[in-house]
Order: C-alpha cells, then sequence, then structure tokens
C-alpha cells in the first residue's frame, strides 16, 4: 500500500541543466517552482554536470549520453515514487533528455518544459569552422580536442555575461557552464539529437516550448520542429526577444518562470502547496 502523500508533495518539477553546465544554470527557474509550491529537483548528473572540482579531472567527459539519461531515469523514478505527478524541463541538451524521457515514458510524465531546445548547432553565435567537428568524431581527436567557450556565452545581460566570463577565466567554470567543452561531449550530444528527432512523435505530454528569437547557439528552426513534430494535444510556443542561448539566466529569466507557473496551471492546476496556501 502507498504511503500518502504529505501536502504540497502532489508535483515534483524535474529540472535538467545544459551540457557541461551545473544546477546553478536552473537555479532562478528553480527558485520560483519552489515558491509557487512545486517540490524541485536540480541533480548533478555525472559525465554531464561540471562543478569547479570537475574541471580538473577530464574523465567526465568519457561517458556516453546513454549514461547521462540512466541517471536522469532513476532520479525520475525516484521522484514518482514520493509525487502523484512529475514535470520534466530542460535547457538546451537538458531539453533533449527531458523530450527523451517524454518519449519513453508517455504520459508517465505530466508536462514537458522545452527551454532552447538544441536539434541543430545553427545560432549565429556557432563558429564557422562547426562543420569541421564531425571529422574528429571518429579519430583519436575525440577523446583530446576542446572547444573553447567565448563571448557572448549564451548572455544578452552585460552585468550576467561579465560574471560568467569572470568566473570562466578564474575558474574554468560558471553559472553558464565549463570554459571548455569536450569534443566527446558534443559528439554524445549529437547522438542524442539523432535519437530525439525519430522520437518526438512519442511526446505525448503536454509541452511548452521557449526559445530566444536571438539564439546564439541555436536558431528558431528547432523549437519550430518540436513543436510541429510532437503529439501532445496540449502545446504551447514562446519566443523572446531579449535573450541569447541561457534563457534562464538572461534578461528575461522571469519571464521564463511566469511562462512556465501559468503552462503548468492551466495543464495541472495549482500543486497542493499553493491550494493550501489559499484557503488557509
Amino acid at each position: 500500500m502507498p504511503h500518502p502523500l504529505p501536502p504540497g508533495d502532489d508535483t515534483a518539477v524535474l529540472l535538467l541543466h545544459g551540457l557541461y553546465s551545473n544546477p546553478n544554470e536552473m537555479s532562478p527557474l528553480g527558485k520560483e517552482l519552489e515558491k509557487a509550491g512545486y517540490r524541485v529537483a536540480i541533480p548533478h548528473l555525472q559525465g554531464y554536470t561540471v562543478c569547479a572540482e570537475d574541471v580538473l579531472d577530464r574523465r567526465f567527459a568519457r561517458s556516453p549520453w546513454e549514461e547521462w539519461y540512466a541517471q536522469v531515469e532513476t532520479v525520475f523514478d525516484e521522484l514518482r515514487q514520493q509525487h502523484r505527478r512529475v514535470v520534466v524541463g530542460g535547457l538546451c541538451i537538458g531539453a533533449d533528455l527531458a523530450l527523451h524521457l517524454a518519449a519513453q515514458r508517455g504520459l508517465q510524465v505530466a508536462a514537458v518544459l522545452a527551454l532552447a531546445t538544441t536539434l541543430y548547432y545553427d545560432g549565429w553565435g556557432i563558429p564557422w569552422y562547426s562543420f569541421l567537428l564531425p571529422l574528429g568524431y571518429y579519430t583519436p581527436l575525440r577523446h583530446i580536442y576542446t572547444y573553447r567557450e567565448r563571448a557572448p556565452f549564451g548572455l544578452k545581460n552585460p552585468r550576467v555575461r561579465a560574471r560568467v566570463e569572470r568566473d570562466m577565466r578564474e575558474r574554468e567554470v560558471s553559472a553558464a557552464g565549463a570554459s571548455e567543452l569536450p569534443l566527446n561531449g558534443i559528439y554524445q550530444a549529437q547522438r542524442l539529437i539523432g535519437s530525439i528527432k525519430k522520437e518526438l512523435p512519442q511526446v505525448v505530454s503536454p509541452t511548452l516550448v521557449i526559445h530566444s528569437r536571438e539564439d546564439d547557439v541555436a536558431s528558431l528552426r528547432s523549437p519550430e520542429q518540436v513543436y510541429r513534430r510532437i503529439s501532445a494535444e496540449r502545446r504551447r510556443k514562446v519566443v523572446l526577444d531579449d535573450s541569447y542561448h541561457i534563457i534562464t539566466l538572461d534578461n528575461e529569466r522571469r519571464r521564463v518562470s511566469g511562462e512556465a507557473l501559468d503552462f503548468l496551471a492551466q495543464v495541472l492546476g495549482a500543486p497542493a502547496a499553493a491550494r493550501l496556501s489559499r484557503a488557509a
């Protein structure tokens, strides 16, 4: 017999940051969701999350995307044991992992928050020589070469960008991620993307897609494909006009949180903690 859940435990939100970044990237959104009464989990995924101590140990870059996803599934199943509903959201490759989970688990996923989803690296900030990267995927270069992040670091806000740039210079890691992306990670992300493109019609959970018109990593081609090809009856697409790629930290981070809260309220209703608060 399942244990009765205490008030506030009816809905959890699992948030997944971008590739080789860390939970700080999702913290502003997580805090707003918690204020609204949701239980939020932003996990550290071995081989995917990069904090300061990981930068010194390049072994984190060797794991395949299937290992990233297996950890996501473990956290998701733990949350399902404790909550009636679990929402999954992510940024960039984190959104790809969230969509993959939704494709695999169907309506076990209560809703999806797909933020700055990346199905194509075709944003205006991608270097012209990026088309050469696949040449290294099947050679020893894959385990040696790293792509160094550069301005604007996915951020339009000059104050936040300056802080990220300083942290990357001094600590090699920031709220926006590591200063360098190992080529193997980019290769694994491309493998994941290949799977997602085939699986989009399997996504039936209510889905919110948010993307910036000026995204420097992925153009509007990615969210348009997600929105068009998923099978969810309830879906919404929001295009931002004053942010770059990392929309959870940039100028419109409050709008991102507001859109997420509005969408979840529409498709799921208010979480139990919020209902109890209003009734008190």
